[in-house]
């Protein structure tokens, strides 16, 4: 049975990981787009840091709301507790006490990232580096689960960092898609200028999921916001779908309560319904402006995520 503390940890790495790849994703789509938008960059940025938060703390140490800060904000600076560089950082400062629990590639993938990735400053957007300094961040991430899939055990330890993982994703998805079903951008827009801007959203939506060759390859129906929410809520095969994301979180849950039969029932029930909700779902009944469910799935996932501390994290 592995240790309160240790499955901590992994779950927390499971999690900093992903939100780092998912923050630096946005970030890079929201500066390309921007390039295209001009005069309209705001109406881009300010979605973004609502989504991520930290306004009035942005605000304090900035003194302004603007593209460079709010980049600066997610992507280096320590004191936001949702930028890459901090997600980063704190996943190493949780993989330095499992150094003998996981495998060295693990820890050296790890520091490796914090090194190039935690010490940069706002001298990166001045040289015009801010693309790469982002795809650094998604490239860490993803070379440090693929040696996580190739070399951890499948055990508890996997299974709780599967379980951060696949829970940071679902949430991640649905506060973007929370986001832009706000008012006008789901809405059918007849002026060719305003539907090309609305489009150009809804491609930034897409290529921030990694999603926009999928979604092009399963529909050939064009930019729809209806037919875009059903591919990243309900899509089966997708890997950054909302639906996904539940099923393998719900497969990482029940390995763990194997090794405990019957000590936390409130975790699988929770889990076993956020799937089944997801599985029996009408993407129009979910996006209905009427209708809460967006926000009803966002607490569903927090739900499960809090279950999970509370059982398996209080422990000592």
């Amino acid at each position: 049975m592995l240790l309160s503390r240790l499955a901590e940890n992994l779950f927390w790495i499971g999690r900093y990981i992903e939100r780092a790849e998912n923050t630096a994703r946005l970030l890079n789509v929201n500066y390309y787009a921007t390039l295209e938008m001009a005069g309209r960059a705001r109406e881009y940025w300010m979605p973004l840091l609502e989504l991520t938060g930290g306004d009035a703390d942005l605000r304090a140490k900035y003194g302004r709301v603007d593209a460079r800060s709010i980049s600066a904000w997610l992507a280096f600076d320590r004191d936001n507790p949702a930028s890459i560089a901090t997600s980063v950082a704190r996943a190493r400062e949780n993989a330095r006490g499992l150094r003998d629990r996981i495998p060295s590639e693990m820890w050296e993938a790890l520091n490796t990232s914090y090194l190039s990735l935690c010490f940069e400053n706002e001298s990166v957007l001045d040289r015009d580096g801010l693309f790469e300094y982002c795809a650094a961040a998604r490239d860490a991430s993803q070379f440090f689960f693929g040696i996580a899939f190739a070399t951890l055990p499948r055990d508890e330890g996997w299974s709780f960092m599967r379980a951060g993982q696949m829970l940071e994703r679902g949430d991640n998805t649905l506060r973007v898609l929370q986001s832009r079903y706000r008012g006008i951008d789901a809405r059918p827009v007849e002026d060719p200028g305003q539907r090309a801007m609305q489009d150009q959203r809804w491609v930034s939506v897409l290529k921030g999921a990694s999603a926009y060759e999928a979604y092009r390859k399963r529909v050939h129906s064009g930019i729809d916001p209806q037919t875009i929410g059903d591919f990243l809520l309900l899509d089966e095969f997708f890997p950054r779908s909302v639906r996904y994301s539940a099923e393998n979180l719900e497969a990482a849950l029940m390995q763990i309560e194997r090794h405990h039969p019957g000590a936390h029932p409130e975790i699988p029930r929770l889990s076993r319904w956020l799937v089944a909700r997801l599985q029996y779902a009408r993407v129009a009944d979910i996006l209905d402006e009427d209708n809460p469910s967006l926000e009803e799935l966002l607490g569903d996932f927090n739900r499960v995520g809090a279950s999970i501390t509370a059982a398996y994290f209080q422990q000592e």
